[in-house]
């Protein structure tokens, strides 16, 4: 990281609850090389108090960071400065879009952590069956319960950047439906064929590939869903045939 410092002008989102939205202008010194997330941080030690973001890993592994930077999808703790604005320059910061705020720029995320449960992801153990230091009770067909899309990060960019879920909120969106194309590795119940075979489900897309524009972690959710439509097709072909 250089000695440079630039002076930016960051215009940030702000609402509480169910109050006015408005947009908050502050200016800052800041490193080219730090990142948008640095600038948050920045203006919430030395500005605001009140700002509410969030964030964690700082090294995109978490995506509780994501925002909207200049109108696009980022995670804010690898998105550089540089990048996005320049010296004397203007960043707009926003909440992801396709989710309720909650406060300034925090969402709720719940409706897709919720549905990824539907399709048999549960993302967090209860306390009572947690396998907690002092108590390693958990046994490993047990911990197998409770797993991810490899890779994902659960930010919810990609629901964020997606045309449908802006229009149809009973949309599953492409995390949700990323994740039921790994669980099609395995045997499909009938469960989760009912699910995404649906209007709300895979035949909803309509194969914009935004998700995939946006997303950190190369899932390639708009690939996923069609080769889960793929596997959908096939299962009622041989349907059926086996009903013939």
């Amino acid at each position: 990281m250089n000695d440079t410092i630039w002076t930016i002008e960051l215009k940030i989102f702000r609402q509480r609850a169910d109050a006015q939205r408005y947009f908050q202008t502050f200016q800052i010194e800041i490193n080219p090389d730090e990142y948008v997330l640095d600038a948050i941080e920045k203006v919430w030690a030395f500005h605001d108090r009140s700002l509410t973001f969030r964030h964690a890993c700082h090294h995109s592994t978490c995506g509780a960071c994501g925002m909207l930077v200049n109108g696009i999808e980022k995670l804010t703790c690898i998105t550089s400065i540089r990048s996005v604005t320049q010296n004397n320059g203007k960043l707009l910061i926003e909440p992801l879009r396709n989710f309720p705020v909650l406060s300034d720029l925090v969402v709720d995320t719940s409706s897709m952590f919720k549905a990824l449960e539907e399709i048999g992801f549960n993302q967090v153990a209860s306390l009572p069956s947690a396998c907690l230091p002092y108590e390693r009770k958990t046994l490993e067909h047990e911990r197998s319960e409770y797993q991810r899309l490899v890779d994902c990060i659960e930010c919810g960019m990609c629901i964020s950047a997606c045309p449908v879920s802006l229009t149809d909120s009973n949309y599953l969106g492409p995390a949700v439906l990323a994740a039921a194309h790994d669980a099609s590795s395995q045997p499909l119940s009938n469960k989760i064929l009912e699910i995404v075979d649906s209007r709300d489900g895979l035949w909803r897309c309509h194969n914009a590939f935004e998700c995939s524009a946006v997303c950190p972690s190369n899932v390639e959710p708009g690939l996923r869903i069609m080769k889960m439509r793929q596997t959908v097709i096939a299962h009622r072909i041989k349907k059926l045939f086996s009903r013939g």
